[in-house]
């Protein structure tokens, strides 16, 4: 046997067993911290609803999810909203006000529940308030939805 096909045979060993640690132990890390929580969800949704809170920003879409906190009185001025305190796994809690008018009402919604969502975020100092979890009736925007007990309200 040649020493360069040896050496060639042992860099070859060496790269499939790296290939082979990747795939068993670096690969499903990434995918468990893709899909952690509500699929089309991932574990930075949670640290940018924060940086919009910390940067006081407004007209915002985000996606993020988390559990049912309190249910509150719909809004019954002007547009019905479906209103609830939602904390995420950061212990951030937001409003979601959800237009009833425009969307069907979110069923059986229950504190402890598990909500995902995607919709407009607008600041305020009590952590913030998320709408247009409807879709566009005007189809100008892509508009946003509300996913609970495997159903999408928009």
């Amino acid at each position: 046997m040649k020493p360069l096909s040896l050496i060639f045979r042992i860099a070859l060993a060496l790269v499939m067993l790296a290939l082979l640690l990747y795939v068993w132990e670096v690969r499903p890390q990434r995918a468990e911290k893709q899909d952690a929580g509500t699929p089309g969800t991932s574990v930075g949704a949670d640290a940018a609803v924060v940086e919009a809170f910390n940067k006081r920003q407004s007209a915002v879409w985000l996606e993020a999810h988390g559990v049912v906190d309190r249910l509150l009185a719909d809004d019954e001025r002007g547009s019905r909203h479906q209103k609830f305190i939602l904390r995420l796994d950061n212990g951030h809690t937001l409003l979601i006000s959800h237009n009833i008018d425009l969307a069907p009402r979110v069923e059986d919604l229950s504190p402890g529940d598990p909500i995902a969502f995607r919709g407009q975020y607008e600041w305020n100092d009590k952590g913030g308030v998320v709408h247009w979890t409807h879709h566009d009736p005007d189809g100008h925007r892509p508009g946003g939805w509300v996913r609970h007990d495997g159903r999408e309200y928009r």
